[in-house]
C-alpha cells in the first residue's frame, strides 16, 4: 500500500518550488513530491492492523478482532513497518510513540473518527506529543483526532503531534487538534510552552527533511510562549498546504532558526533554519496573545501573535493564504542578532483585521536580526489595525534591505489615522538599510488623496506626493479613495 501520496482534490494550478520539495497547487491535486524519495515510499510489509476502543490486545488484530491499544498494535508491526487503521471511538491516555522506526501509516479506518484523548494524563518532562516521531522516516498519520493532552508544569510542552531528530518523507494529512496545551497561569512568565503540531530538526549533521502538513485542523490550543504549527532548526524541505488554524493563543504558523534547537558552532549557522520550505493556501484566524500569560507585560499584553511567522527561515515561499483577526497578519523576520530571515517570497496572500498590523518585516528593535532578500509581491492587505492605535497596514522595522515590495493593494479603512505604512528610522550600518524599493502599489483609503498617512523614517508624510519626495520610492503607485 502507498503511504506517500499527498493528493489533495479540487484546486487551481500553480506550481510552487522551493528546494527538493515540489508542491502543485493544481485543478486536479495538491502534489507533495520529494525528489529524494522519486515521489513515493511504501509500506514493506502488506501487514495491516486494526485497532478499537472496543477491543482487546489478545485479539488477533484483523479488522473483526481489533487490539485495543495503539501502541501494542505499532509494537507488533515489527521492523518491516505496515499500518494500523483505526476505528473510531475514544482511545482514552493512549500516546503512540515511533523511535527509529520507517514505513509507518497510522489511519483512521473509512469514515471513522478515531479521538486520542489524552485528559488525564501527566506529560513527562520536556517535550512530548500524544503523537510522538523521533528519528523515524516514511510516517504517515493521516485522519486523527487529537485532544486533551495538558498541563500546568512550566517544565513540560504537551504537543499534539511531535516530529524530532532526523528523518525523511513524513506527511501529516486530514488531522484534528484542538483543546491541548498548557495552562500555567503565571503572568509575564516565557516557560510555559506547547504545540499542536511540532517538527524540530534537532539533529546538526541529518536533517528532518520532506515533510508535508496538509489538510490539518488546529484549533483552541493554549501555548504559551510558542506555537501553533512550527518547523524549527534543522529542517530542510516541508510544506504546510492547506491547513485551517484558528483560535489560539499565539503564532498560527511559524518557521524558525538560530534558537538552541541546535546548539554550539552549528546554532548561527544555515544548518539551524528551517528552509526550502513552502507555506500555502492555509486559513489562518483569530490567533491572538491578549489573555496568553506569557505575554502580559507592564501591566498589559502584547498584541503580537503572529498568523504567519518567518522567523530565522530561509528559501521559503509563502502564497495563497488567508489571514484574518490575528494580532499580525503575516510577519517576517529575526529575533537573534546574529540571524537572519532570507529569500522569503510572500505573494497572493489575503490579511485583513489585524488587531495590530497586516504584514510587518524587519526586527522589532534594534537588537535583533536581518531581513534580506524578500519579495512582497501581489497580496492584498485591507482593513488592518482594528486596535485603532494608529499603527499601518504594512510595517518596516529595522534591518530590511534588498527587498522589493511591489503589486500590492494596501486598503486602510480608517476615516481617521489611515497610515499605509510606517518605516522605522534606519539602525545599523547602510548595507542594512539598503536597497529596499517599493513601487506599483496601489494604495486605496477612505480620506480623500493627500490625507491619507505614511511614515518614511518614522517622519510621517501626508498624500502619496509627499511621501515620495521624501521617500524616493512608490513612484508609479497609485492611490484611490473608496
Amino acid at each position: 500500500m502507498s503511504i506517500f501520496n499527498t493528493q489533495i482534490r479540487g484546486l487551481r494550478r500553480t506550481a510552487i518550488v522551493a528546494g527538493s520539495v515540489t508542491i502543485l497547487l493544481g485543478a486536479s491535486a495538491v502534489q507533495a513530491q520529494a525528489a529524494t524519495a522519486a515521489g513515493s515510499a511504501t509500506v514493506r510489509s502488506a501487514k495491516t492492523l486494526h485497532v478499537s476502543p472496543k477491543g482487546s490486545d489478545a485479539n488477533s488484530g484483523s479488522a473483526s478482532s481489533p487490539l485495543k491499544t495503539p501502541q501494542i498494535a505499532v509494537d507488533r508491526l515489527g521492523s518491516a513497518g505496515g499500518t494500523v487503521v483505526f476505528a473510531g471511538g475514544r482511545y482514552a491516555k493512549q500516546r503512540i510513540e515511533l523511535v527509529n522506526r520507517s514505513h509507518i501509516a497510522l489511519e483512521a479506518a473509512p469514515g471513522a473518527n478515531p479521538v486520542l484523548d489524552g485528559k488525564g494524563l501527566t506529560p513527562p518532562d520536556d517535550d512530548s506529543g500524544m503523537v510522538d516521531i523521533r528519528d523515524s522516516s516514511n510516517i504517515v498519520v493521516e485522519g486523527l483526532t487529537i485532544t486533551g493532552y495538558r498541563t500546568t508544569s512550566t517544565l513540560k510542552v504537551p504537543i499534539g503531534i511531535y516530529i524530532t531528530g532526523s528523518g525523511n518523507s513524513i506527511v501529516l494529512r486530514g488531522n484534528h487538534i484542538h483543546d491541548l496545551g498548557n495552562d500555567n497561569p503565571t503572568l509575564g512568565s516565557m516557560d510555559m510552552n506547547a504545540h499542536g503540531i511540532a517538527v524540530y530538526g534537532r539533529n546538526a549533521t541529518r536533517p528532518l527533511s520532506n515533510v508535508f502538513i496538509v489538510g490539518n485542523e488546529l484549533d483552541h490550543l493554549v501555548l504559551g510562549a510558542s506555537e501553533s504549527l512550527v518547523l524549527n532548526g534543522n529542517v530542510d524541505g516541508w510544506a504546510v498546504v492547506d491547513n485551517v488554524i484558528h483560535d489560539n493563543n499565539n503564532i498560527g504558523i511559524d518557521a524558525i532558526g538560530f534558537e538552541s534547537t541546535i546548539s554550539g558552532a552549528a546554532r548561527y549557522t544555515g544548518v539551524n533554519q528551517a528552509r526550502n520550505g513552502i507555506i500555502a493556501r492555509n486559513t489562518v484566524s483569530r490567533i491572538i496573545s491578549e489573555g496568553n500569560p506569557a505575554y502580559y507585560e507592564d501591566g498589559g499584553w502584547c498584541n503580537c501573535a503572529n498568523g504567519i511567522y518567518i522567523d530565522g527561515g530561509r528559501s521559503i515561499k509563502v502564497a495563497h493564504n488567508r489571514v484574518a483577526t490575528s494580532d499580525i497578519g503575516i510577519e517576517v523576520a529575526s529575533e537573534w542578532a546574529k540571524g537572519s530571515a532570507s529569500d522569503v517570497q510572500v505573494t497572493d496572500n489575503l490579511v485583513t483585521g489585524s488587531r495590530y498590523t497586516g504584514l510587518s518585516l524587519g526586527g522589532y528593535d534594534e537588537l535583533r536580526g536581518q531581513a534580506f532578500d524578500i519579495t512582497v509581491s501581489g497580496n492584498t492587505l485591507r482593513g488592518n489595525n482594528t486596535l485603532n492605535d494608529g499603527s499601518p497596514e504594512l510595517l518596516l522595522q529595522f534591518y530590511v534591505h534588498d527587498t522589493t515590495i511591489t503589486n500590492n493593494v494596501i486598503e486602510s479603512t480608517k476615516p481617521s489615522q489611515p497610515v499605509m505604512l510606517f518605516r522605522d528610522a534606519p539602525a545599523g550600518s547602510v548595507a542594512e538599510n539598503a536597497h529596499l524599493v517599493l513601487n506599483n502599489n496601489h494604495y486605496v483609503g477612505r480620506v480623500p488623496a493627500g490625507q491619507e498617512l505614511y511614515q518614511w523614517n518614522a517622519v510621517t508624510q501626508q498624500g502619496l506626493k509627499a511621501y515620495r519626495a521624501a521617500s524616493g520610492e512608490d513612484k508609479l503607485s497609485t492611490y484611490t479613495k473608496r
